[in-house]
């Protein structure tokens, strides 16, 4: 008998929650099969069977929050894989981009297989995407992350009629949770809603809390003049050597910030409260605040202090799809130095950002705005925004974070050629 228990999927998670059981009792599995889908705090992933033979007993129900080590299934006659299947990759959204028609609904179930590899390594599994399942009421098809949201808004799967074929979309679960449908966890009088805290959401909320109350935060405002910059975004898009590359103004920010890091290094740096010292990092992991259907995530860009601008507009690029896409592995959402939260994008002028755990810095760029400024005498409309940068008073003097934040300042008022360039 082979007893599979939750592992850690990476960076140290110590629990997750079942989503979704791929196998019944009394179903025959191979190697590298998928097993289950959980959720951790960062991400969304399936479990590859590390055995082959029977299921047994499934020892855990759908829903239930469990810690690593917790037995999940049992297998009969269960023959161990030689080696063990690295953490597998997250679940892709419920509408993956496609550039023309429509993305099939209607493919054959597709496991997930080790691939061996050539230079004797051990081997790695290869991306899945789990057929969609019909509802118990047979009403329609769904996808994991559609599950899961129904399952976090309180939503009764068995009462939602696909408003376009037989798939039910997210839109179809949140109209049912607004009003369109039944709500399971709406009380009778219809006045309350409760949802679980859970997943992104409260490792979010206990981040932030243990942020506000360990680092003494310090927050400073400046008003900028972007006109130029922006005028160089629009300039770049229209030059043909830039097809391809998707700029914005969050892109330029960034490089910003990143040339402001390079100029006043020792901004990037992290507290050691164990060892009782103050690390200098030599390299920047800039993570950009991203707004998800799973809630507030933060991946980073590893290693973006190496990057031109066009790198940097990729990397932006993959960063925010992918988590939008709910494919973010907890190995993008770790180990981040300074942090940038674009509130502009939600109309937003400022605000004081809250740390994340372990860093020092956080950029927040506000909404790009047209307002009166005066140049050389005279009042003209100039297009003007708001930085607001919060800095880990332990290892950054008012000196310091007033540098690096007036540096990001006259770099966006005043960006020149060598803005592009490493």
């Amino acid at each position: 008998m082979f007893e599979f228990a939750l592992p850690d999927v990476g960076e140290g998670l110590t629990e997750a929650e079942i989503v979704t059981w791929h196998v019944v009792v009394g179903e025959s599995v191979e190697i590298n099969d998928t097993l289950v889908e959980i959720e951790t705090a960062k991400s969304i992933v399936e479990l590859p069977s590390p055995a082959a033979g029977t299921i047994v007993a499934v020892h855990v129900d759908t829903g239930t929050t469990v810690d690593v080590g917790t037995v999940l299934i049992s297998i009969e006659d269960g023959v161990s894989a030689p080696v063990a299947p690295p953490p597998p990759t997250a679940e892709r959204e419920e509408e993956p981009l496609v550039l023309v028609g429509k993305a099939p609904t209607d493919a054959a179930p597709r496991r997930r297989r080790l691939r061996a590899r050539e230079d004797g390594a051990p081997a790695v599994a290869t991306a899945v995407v789990p057929p969609p399942e019909r509802t118990s009421a047979g009403r329609g098809r769904t996808k994991p992350p559609v599950r899961l949201l129904a399952k976090q808004l309180g939503v009764d799967l068995s009462t939602v009629t696909p408003s376009s074929g037989d798939l039910i979309t997210r839109g179809d679960v949140e109209a049912a949770a607004t009003g369109g449908q039944p709500v399971a966890q709406v009380p009778a009088t219809g006045r309350e809603t409760r949802v679980p805290i859970k997943g992104v959401r409260k490792a979010t909320a206990a981040a932030m809390t243990r942020s506000a109350f360990t680092a003494p935060h310090v927050t400073e405002w400046l008003t900028v003049d972007v006109t130029r910059t922006m005028d160089m975004v629009r300039r770049l898009k229209a030059d043909r050597a830039w097809n391809g590359v998707r700029l914005t103004p969050l892109v330029f920010v960034a490089r910003a910030f990143l040339l402001a890091i390079r100029r006043f290094p020792d901004i990037n740096a992290r507290w050691d409260e164990d060892a009782q010292e103050i690390v200098l990092q030599h390299y920047v992991n800039l993570g950009i605040a991203a707004a998800t259907p799973r809630g507030l995530m933060v991946p980073n860009i590893k290693d973006s202090h190496t990057l031109d601008l066009a790198g940097l507009a990729h990397a932006l690029d993959d960063l925010v799809q992918t988590a939008r896409a709910g494919r973010t592995s907890p190995e993008q959402m770790s180990h981040g130095t300074v942090t940038i939260t674009n509130i502009g994008a939600l109309g937003v002028d400022a605000g004081t950002p809250i740390l994340n755990p372990g860093e020092s810095a956080i950029l927040a760029f506000g909404a790009v705005r047209e307002m009166p400024w005066v140049v050389d005498g005279e009042v003209v409309v100039r297009q003007v925004t708001q930085l607001a940068m919060s800095f880990d008073h332990r290892l950054v003097d008012g000196e310091l974070g007033s540098n690096v934040l007036a540096e990001v300042g006259r770099l966006l008022s005043d960006p020149g050629e060598t803005f592009l360039y490493v």
